[in-house]
């Protein structure tokens, strides 16, 4: 196995972790962001608004804050 010096966990279980880690963590920013955007910049009668769902989890995980605008940019292109 793939061992660093004097450590016991493999190299490969430790970037899986970071790698889980670091989606999870770009996810929570990213619906925090679509929920702060949602409440406190776009008016309440606004139908640019973004859903809280898997999709938008999904994005922003992946994607980090970028995912979260090209959201916003689909929403906006669909009221055209």
């Amino acid at each position: 196995m793939n061992y660093e010096q004097g450590r016991e966990e493999p190299v490969m279980e430790k970037k899986f972790a970071s790698v889980v880690i670091n989606f999870l963590v770009r996810a929570v920013i990213g619906m925090a962001l679509i929920f702060f955007i949602n409440e406190y910049v776009i008016p309440p009668d606004s139908s640019i608004n973004v859903g809280l769902n898997a999709v938008s989890f999904l994005t922003s995980g992946t994607l980090g804050i970028p995912g979260v605008g090209l959201l916003y940019g689909i929403v906006c292109y669909q009221i055209l």
